[in-house]
């Protein structure tokens, strides 16, 4: 932007203003003139002040209006204050007499519970302990990566019926591919299964210490999460699903991994949550049974 050219400040009245061109004699004779007129305005001012002195002086103040004292106004009464929200905690488990410490002593455990067969089937063995811890607290979040889980990834690949562009439905097909397992989840006895965890808790809380959550309570966290994966919504049909935008010029690989829900609330659920729904109605209603039956057990241990 160019710089503004530099103005000299306009004077009031230039008019008043004398013209460097005007005779030496006519400037001193204007500039005595302004003299004598500000000398006759101080006198004036001051025979002003004079009058003005004298008349007060003589005549009486005028009586001050009455000042009305008021009251201060009553406080008004305070809101009464709500009662704090009930925090409910869920002290860990008591000591076991005979705790599950060590890796050997988890897997003996799993199998009673579920028989040789079933663990070799379903469940990633090794490191199991801190598997089921991290993807325990990820179900919570918005992610559980699946290299994490405890269990063997379900056999097959994700299937969506009536593909139209970047659109689609999980397939009623698809709930098919979860039925051994959810069958297996509900062959469990809970109350067997509450005493397996109560052996392992000393197990679990350390793990849960190691991977960074400090004092927190895992038995807590269980609980927390349980309660979140059943308040999962039911949708009466399979919700429709997209594929990502994916900016560049190589399509999508395995884009059967990468569906997302159309609708924003539900993908903005918990990564468990979204794992029910995308179970199939019935599977998720048969999953949510099992998860009161063992939160009752712990609850009431």
């Amino acid at each position: 932007m160019a710089s503004a050219t530099h103005r000299p400040p306009l004077e009031r009245n230039p008019s008043l203003r004398a013209d460097p061109g005007d005779r030496p004699d006519l400037r001193r004779g204007s500039r005595a003139g302004r003299y004598a007129l500000l000398l006759l305005a101080l006198l004036a001012g001051a025979a002003a002040a004079w009058y003005w002195w004298q008349h007060q002086a003589a005549e009486p103040p005028p009586p001050a209006a009455p000042v009305t004292v008021r009251e201060p106004a009553a406080p008004a009464p305070a809101a009464p204050t709500p009662p704090a929200a009930a925090v409910e905690h869920y002290p860990p488990p008591p000591p076991e007499p005979s705790p599950i410490r060590t890796g050997p002593d988890v897997l003996a455990a799993l199998q009673q519970l579920l028989g040789p067969a079933r663990v070799a089937a379903f469940l990633q063995t090794d490191d199991f302990v801190r598997r089921a811890v991290a993807t325990l607290d990820n179900l919570g979040r918005d992610h559980a990566p699946p290299a994490a889980w405890p269990f063997k990834p379900t056999p097959g690949q994700f299937q969506v019926d009536a593909p139209s562009g970047d659109q689609a439905s999980a397939s009623a097909a698809n709930a098919k591919r979860y039925d051994a397992w959810v069958t297996m989840a509900e062959s469990v006895n809970p109350a067997a299964a509450a005493a397996v965890y109560r052996r392992m808790y000393p197990l679990l809380q350390q793990t849960y210490r190691d991977l960074g959550f400090g004092d927190r309570s895992f038995h807590e966290r269980v609980i927390q999460v349980i309660d979140l994966l059943l308040a999962s919504p039911e949708p009466a049909r399979p919700p429709m699903l997209q594929l990502p935008q994916v900016k560049g010029p190589y399509p999508l690989e395995r884009p059967w991994e990468h569906y997302e829900f159309a609708d924003p609330q539900l993908q903005s659920l918990a990564s468990g949550q979204k794992i029910l729904v995308r179970m199939g109605l019935a599977n998720e209603r048969r999953v949510k049974a099992v998860l009161r039956k063992f939160r009752t057990e712990l609850a009431t241990k």
